[in-house]
């Protein structure tokens, strides 16, 4: 994934062009107000792409962090999306049906995504509306409920891929959030970019039953440094990443996330090789006495329970998304394979089957958004976090295995993309991370 083959000006007219092509713009009367705001954003892109890059640099200071205002509800029970999700969700399912799920195989047999899946995606400007108009990038307003309509929409074409492409809109949204002013335009400043620089959570641990909110990878503070030592697994871009967000456990204070650089001495990476998500360029990171300044932590204790109950949240998404791809192809074949000179579906046990997996998918879906929309209010959502991914991690991985099972010989060959995502569809209940809203 060489950055350099990524022109700028590529970018700037690819966006405005893939905007001026949807349908919901017209439609929704936003026309005029979204191609002013899409233009000031692949503007901004313009004077700040020589900042991504391996080295991140301050160029200015930053008196107070910047921070995206909070979603507001409008405090009735309306699930449905909002003229600007609606144009989000039409312009990232476009993407999905025409690049991700096309390039599906590919990714999996390299590993990682292709060079213009990434240019593509980084045209739809999904990092830089995470930074504040401020710091240069295009966001106004933070709604989780929009990324996870996004994540759902990426995870319908590809589960692999869209944990890759997500996996930097991941950290440009935790730094939006929690960092200090100093990280911010160190770091977040970064992305607002035509090419936003890789960057990735490390959460899950290696030991067989690793708990996210117990993390084995420690650092103890040696005078105004933290010394990291550990290893981290199934990290989406783990081998390319120029920036981690590590899930560690400090001495004296617990769980917290401190970013780390690619080039830090006793920073190690491998590729690691998977049963599903093999699209995400999945890496296995070693810390060996890895050395950062004490100004690396990023937020505090609520921040690092936040970020691992959101990650939980933005899996459920892609989950949501891939198994109503499944559910599209188990019912249209079900309906056209004949077997003793009648459907399938006018078989009562497939009838059943297919009406379970419908009604899985809606039942994943409410829970996951109900979560997401208690975050935007401002109110406690942890244990419906909780509840949601549980619900999620088990029903997503029925719902493979039924896939599977509904097209019988058809279902265990790659000629059909069901046995792939029933292998992406495992992942959900051991990536506890890596990804945040």
């Amino acid at each position: 994934m060489d950055k350099s083959k990524r022109d700028i000006q590529g970018f700037g007219l690819s966006l405005l062009n893939r905007f001026a092509g949807s349908e919901a713009v017209d439609k929704l009367g936003l026309r005029k107000p979204a191609e002013k705001a899409l233009y000031t954003a692949s503007k901004a892109s313009f004077g700040a792409a020589n900042l991504a890059g391996s080295q991140f640099n301050a160029v200015r200071k930053l008196l107070q962090p910047e921070r995206l205002q909070q979603s507001q509800s409008g405090g009735l029970f309306d699930l449905t999306p909002s003229d600007e999700q609606a144009m989000m969700q039409e312009a990232t399912e476009r993407f999905a049906a025409e690049l991700l799920r096309p390039a599906a195989a590919d990714a999996e047999a390299h590993m990682e995504p292709s060079e213009e899946i990434w240019t593509q995606a980084n045209a739809l400007g999904l990092a830089q509306l995470a930074v504040p108009e401020k710091l240069g990038g295009a966001g106004s307003e933070r709604s989780v409920v929009t990324s996870g309509l996004v994540a759902e929409s990426l995870g319908w074409g590809d589960m692999g891929q869209a944990c890759a492409l997500l996996a930097p809109v991941g950290v440009a949204n935790a730094l939006a959030t929690w960092g200090n002013a100093e990280q911010q335009m160190q770091y977040l400043t970064a992305f607002t970019g035509d090419s936003p620089p890789d960057a990735a959570f490390a959460v899950v641990g290696t030991e067989v039953a690793p708990d996210p909110m117990r993390p084995r990878c420690l650092a103890r503070q040696e005078g105004d440094q933290w010394v990291i030592s550990g290893e981290k697994r199934l990290v989406p871009l783990g081998r390319f990443a120029e920036l981690f967000i590590v899930s560690v456990d400090c001495d004296k204070l617990g769980p917290r996330l401190l970013l780390v650089e690619k080039g830090a001495d006793g920073l190690t990476r491998h590729r690691d090789d998977s049963m599903g998500l093999r699209g995400g360029g999945l890496g296995r990171i070693r810390f060996d006495k890895v050395r950062v300044s004490t100004g690396a932590m990023l937020g505090d204790e609520t921040a690092f329970a936040d970020a691992i109950h959101l990650a939980r949240l933005m899996w459920c998404s892609l989950a949501i998304g891939c198994v109503r791809a499944v559910l599209e192809q188990v019912s249209g074949y079900v309906t056209e394979r004949k077997a003793f000179g009648e459907p399938l579906a006018q078989r009562q046990a497939v009838a059943f089957m297919v009406a379970e997996i419908a009604t899985e998918v809606d039942a994943m879906r409410l829970m996951t958004w109900r979560a997401l929309s208690r975050y935007d209010q401002g109110l406690p959502f942890h244990r419906e976090a909780v509840l949601a991914h549980r619900y999620c991690a088990e029903h997503a991985m029925q719902i493979g295995s039924n896939g599977v099972q509904l097209l019988g010989g058809h279902g265990f060959v790659k000629e059909y993309p069901v046995e792939r995502w029933y292998r992406d569809l495992r992942a959900v209940a051991v990536q506890e991370g890596g990804l945040i809203a």
